[in-house]
C-alpha cells in the first residue's frame, strides 16, 4: 500500500488543540464565556430613572391601545416588543396616567444582574411584574389586566360571589333582566 501524503500521519497535535477538543477544555471555555456575560450584565443594569421612564411610557401605550380596541395576548406581545424601540411623547400630562397613578404604584427593584418593575395596587398587593431591565435594555411585559383604572363594587353583600354581568341571548329586548346586578 502506498501513502500519498506522509505528513498527515506524522503530524503531532499541539497542546492547545488537544485542550480545546477535550471535555474539560470545552467546559472551561464555556464557563469563561458565561463569566464574561455576567460581568457585562452586572455593569449594564438600567438605572431607576430609565426603568421608570420606559415602563411609564409602555403603560401609557397599553392604556391607549385598550381604550381604542380591546387587545388580546398577541396584541400585548407585539405592543411590548415595539415599545422597546419607541416611547410616548406626553406621558405625565395624560388623563390615562392620572387614573393610573390614582390607583396603582410602580416600584423598581434592583438585583445584582438585572432589575424588575412591579405594579402594586389593591388587587395585587405583592405586585405584578411589568418590566425587566438587563444589558441596558428595558423589556416591558405590561398588559391591561395588570392595573386598576376604575373603582366599582365587586360584591353585592358580604360573602357573596363576585358580580358577573353575563347573558346568553342576543336580543336583549326593552327591559332585559341581567340577573345579579348591583342596585
Amino acid at each position: 500500500m502506498y501513502q500519498s501524503d506522509k505528513t498527515t500521519y506524522s503530524r503531532k497535535e499541539s497542546y492547545s488543540h488537544m485542550f480545546l477538543n477535550s471535555c474539560i477544555g470545552r467546559l472551561i471555555v464555556l464557563s469563561g464565556i458565561i463569566a464574561a456575560l455576567l460581568f457585562v450584565a452586572f455593569f449594564t443594569v438600567p438605572s431607576k430613572e430609565a426603568m421608570e421612564m420606559k415602563i411609564t411610557s409602555s403603560i401609557n401605550e397599553c392604556i391607549e391601545a385598550n381604550y381604542e380596541t380591546k387587545c388580546d395576548k398577541i396584541d400585548d406581545a407585539v405592543r411590548n416588543m415595539t415599545s422597546l424601540f419607541t416611547k410616548a411623547d406626553t406621558v405625565t400630562d395624560s388623563k390615562n396616567m392620572e387614573d393610573f397613578c390614582k390607583y396603582n404604584n410602580i416600584e423598581i427593584y434592583h438585583h445584582s444582574l438585572y432589575s424588575t418593575a412591579r405594579i402594586h395596587n389593591n388587587l395585587n398587593m405583592e405586585g405584578i411584574r411589568v418590566g425587566i431591565g438587563i444589558f441596558g435594555i428595558v423589556i416591558p411585559t405590561v398588559t391591561f389586566s395588570d392595573m386598576i383604572l376604575r373603582v366599582g363594587p365587586v360584591r353585592k353583600d358580604y360573602n357573596q360571589k363576585i358580580i358577573r354581568n353575563t347573558y346568553d341571548d342576543e336580543d336583549l329586548g326593552n327591559n332585559p333582566d341581567f340577573g345579579d346586578t348591583y342596585n
